[in-house]
């Protein structure tokens, strides 16, 4: 039981890690003048947020039900659902980057001159600095949680 809790949390951790290299990658590439590459690669680094959200959400079902803590442990914390609300926030400021990633990316490909507004490429840039800024509070509840506050 201690192995498979260890190889959870470290398949949770290196996730989650992941995923902050995603929004800080998003966070440098939606700037300036974006060419048609960029929003291609913008495109493919968001699928692969997704991707990463989704595994990093079974991750943590398999760690509060197989995890040595136990589901009680969770279920009755505040933390817990206080770093799941920052979790839900991050990921609904990510839909719409995405759905712009995908609309430009589009556009691009269909028209070589296409350019990105720039009220739009302002919009998306803040809302990837309020995902990475909400993100931050995730490590802070993981820390309190694991130091026995909110339960």
């Amino acid at each position: 039981m201690d192995s498979i809790d260890l190889v959870l949390a470290i398949i949770h951790h290196l996730l989650v890690f992941s995923l902050a290299g995603i929004i800080g990658a998003e966070f440098v590439l939606v700037r300036g003048d974006l060419g048609a590459a960029t929003l291609k690669r913008l495109a493919g680094i968001d699928r692969h947020y997704g991707i990463i959200a989704a595994l990093i959400v079974v991750g943590g079902v398999c760690r509060v039900l197989f995890g040595l803590k136990g589901w009680e442990f969770y279920v009755y914390n505040w933390v817990f659902w206080a770093k799941m609300a920052a979790f839900a926030i991050v990921g609904l400021l990510s839909i719409v980057p995405t759905m712009r990633f995908l609309s430009w990316s589009r556009q691009a490909s269909s028209t070589p001159s296409f350019a990105v507004p720039a009220a739009e490429l302002a919009s998306v840039k803040n809302y990837v600095r309020a995902e990475g800024l909400i993100f931050l509070l995730i490590p802070v509840f993981a820390a309190a949680m694991a130091r026995g506050y909110g339960y």
